[in-house]
């Protein structure tokens, strides 16, 4: 039988090394599903249970292999529920191709059952390229234009493949006549490096600073080292954006941890005092938590030159790979021998890592959300990765875990999309099968979509070399985040009827699908669970109770949101005296953390 064009989709995709297509089959898309039955090519089809965590789990490869990852789904309604994972994937500058089926070429236009217009709908998520292929012909330089685009601008792609398409004979070699394309595979790109002129313009605002502030993003990921030494070399401080989380270890003594309003007041003073600002691979977007125009000098790395000055003016921006980019700098900058400033960094840290012991032994009702991620930290394992999702189990990630080198982390950074911990442990964990993988979630983003994304673990587990996975579930009853963000940001209290989440035995709906589940409601076991659920023989979940009202304070709080805060009490939010209390602990740790228990 000679080759369909769905066969030859996924030998394309097997020589552009693809190795598993997350998705989930449908009649638009069945003659690629059905190639999975009859090639050997190597592909691995990932069934998800529902089109979103496809592309998550997408996003998810590409950040933890730097290669493309690939969904698929069928038309109209299976393409349409791919997009906030694809979102996700395009504002977090990650290499994602979706293939999507469609109605038959003859169909179309006559307002046909699930006709959707996919190349509109994806033109924004898929802007670099989106394209349908009407004939066979098309479709080796479709896939390559494709595979290449994602991987060079960091994006995401799409190719729409209508059902009748997929089912005619292959053309692997379209004729060589006006009019055809005969493109190759294969894509090398060398690390970026600006011109030497460019890096000492850099070099002298840099050595010229006083009290130098570093910024890491994404971007710095595969430039630890490079990073460390300039921090030596400038006697600087480094803070950290969220999905820069892993790019240092948390344990060197001049890392101020996170930046903005999940970061950390040591970050928050670094940017307030730092005279000159180096900005490394990073997009973080609040300019309220950078130094003010103006107070610094600044310069930026970054390998897209569209992302360079346009969130702090900076005085020399240079277009180049992070890790390359600062080999080449290293050489123009001389060692600080004044180090006031970083000795101060050091203390101001020190003094951070006290606060945060102290305000997470604080009793709560009837757990403190923070001592979870705080006994997590010296439990983790060597080389593991770590996902997250987003609400206020974002916050308690960014300030409490400490991370060592060789691990990996990320989230939902540029769309903060709820729902994505679990798709991106599997990805993770589908990856590198031999690493401990650790989700952290909370209840609203598990009854979103984790506990169908558990199903798909219960199903994948016995396969993994280390059946390693555990997921924390921050079982507080609460769209915790949400309601704090009420409070802060509108002045208005907690309402009950859009923020109160049904109760769910997570445990029990874990051990119901073969998994391992814990159900913890006391502070002292807490730790113990950490360890029984990291040497688990299979996926565990940890259900932990925790307590709503203990508060995600931002490093500084403003006089307009502590207006706000006290406006929302005053009319009347049912948990006003716990919160009052919990905020006081905080405060007081804050000031006094040698005198916490």
């Amino acid at each position: 039988m000679a080759d369909t064009v769905g066969d030859f989709v996924l030998k394309r995709l097997a020589q552009w090394g693809v190795q598993r297509i997350f998705g989930y089959p449908g009649d638009g898309i069945n003659g690629v599903v059905g190639a999975f039955g009859r090639s050997d090519t190597g592909i691995e089809f990932v069934q998800v249970r529902h089109e979103e965590l496809a592309a998550f789990m997408a996003c998810a490869h590409a950040k933890f292999t730097g290669e493309v990852g690939v969904c698929l789904a069928t038309s109209g309604p299976g393409a349409i529920h791919l997009l906030n994972g694809l979102y996700d994937a395009r504002l977090d500058h990650q290499p994602v191709l979706a293939i999507v089926g469609q109605q038959k070429r003859s169909a179309m236009g006559g307002d046909y059952q699930q006709e959707v217009d996919l190349v509109s709908l994806f033109k924004d998520v898929a802007h670099e390229f989106v394209q349908m292929a009407t004939t066979p012909e098309q479709v080796r330089h479709l896939i390559d234009r494709a595979m290449r685009i994602a991987r060079e601008r960091r994006a995401v792609t799409c190719i729409v493949l209508p059902h009748d398409v997929q089912d005619l004979p292959a053309v692997e070699a379209p004729p060589r006549e006006h009019g055809t394309l005969h493109s190759g595979i294969g894509h090398t790109a060398a690390p970026g490096v600006p011109a030497e002129a460019e890096l000492q313009r850099a070099a002298e605002v840099l050595n010229a600073g006083e009290r130098v502030a570093m910024l890491v993003g994404a971007g710095a990921l595969g430039a630890t080292d490079e990073v460390i030494e300039v921090a030596q070399l400038l006697g600087a401080g480094i803070a950290k954006a969220l999905l820069g989380k892993a790019a240092v270890p948390d344990e060197l003594p001049y890392v101020t941890g996170a930046i903005g309003l999940v970061g950390t007041k040591p970050s928050w003073d670094l940017m307030e005092q730092c005279d000159t600002l180096l900005m490394v691979g990073s997009g973080f977007p609040y300019a309220e938590f950078l130094p003010k125009e103006g107070q610094a000098r600044g310069v930026q790395i970054d390998v897209d030159a569209r992302m360079l000055g346009i969130r702090y003016p900076m005085e020399v921006n240079l277009v180049g790979d992070s890790a390359a980019t600062l080999r080449a700098l290293i050489p123009f900058l001389q060692r600080k021998t004044e180090r006031a400033w970083r000795e101060r960094i050091e203390r101001d840290v020190a003094r951070w890592w006290r606060v945060l012991e102290a305000r997470a032994k604080n009793e709560a009702k009837p757990i403190n959300p923070q001592r979870v991620f705080w006994e997590l930290s010296p439990r983790l394992p060597e080389n593991c990765i770590v996902t997250c999702d987003s609400g206020s189990c974002a916050h308690w990630f960014a300030r409490d875990v400490r991370l060592q080198r060789g691990m990996m982390a990320s989230l939902s950074g540029g769309l903060a999309s709820m729902g994505s911990a679990l798709p991106y442990a599997i990805a993770a964990k589908l990856a590198h099968p031999e690493r401990a993988v650790i989700a952290l979630a909370g209840d609203g983003a598990m009854q979103m979509n984790g506990i169908n994304a558990l199903i798909t673990v219960a199903r994948l587990w016995r396969d993994w070399a280390n059946p390693q996975l555990v997921v924390l579930v921050l079982d507080n009853r609460d769209l915790n985040l949400v309601s704090w963000e009420q409070r802060v940001s509108q002045g208005e209290p907690r309402v009950e009827a859009a923020q109160a989440l049904p109760e769910f035995s997570y445990a029990s709906y874990a051990e119901m699908l073969g998994l391992r589940g814990l159900r913890v409601d006391r502070p002292d076991a807490i730790g113990p669970a950490w360890e029984v659920a990291l040497n688990a023989n299979r996926p565990t979940v940890l259900d932990v109770v925790t307590d709503p009202d203990v508060p995600p304070l931002p490093p500084h709080v403003s006089g307009k949101q502590a207006r706000h805060y006290a406006s929302a009490l005053r009319k009347g939010d049912a948990d006003a005296l716990s919160i009052l209390k919990a905020t006081a602990k905080e405060w007081w740790d804050g000031l006094f953390p040698a005198r916490s228990k």
